[in-house]
């Protein structure tokens, strides 16, 4: 199944895209899909484990699983002051 990810601020920054497609197995879920995209983007990889994901809107844990289609954001940690 394919999956859209939106990329936000410093994830968007490190890929060098606002977005990427990612190729997952049937039954795939929100951790297999953080584990994916560390391998696709090694630059990201540090900052995943930080990092929140939405599914369809909602905030989602690793267990999540995903469907094709479905909408994910990728939301690192904000800093400032």
């Amino acid at each position: 199944m394919m999956i859209e990810v939106q990329l936000f601020a410093r994830a968007r920054d490190l890929a060098g895209v606002p977005r990427l497609t990612v190729s997952l197995p049937a039954g795939a879920t929100v951790g297999d899909l953080r584990h994916r995209l560390g391998e696709l983007v090694p630059n990201l990889a540090r900052l995943l484990e930080r990092s929140a994901l939405a599914v369809d809107s909602e905030w989602a844990d690793d267990a999540v699983p995903l469907a094709s289609g479905s909408e994910v954001a990728l939301l690192p940690p904000v800093s400032g002051g």
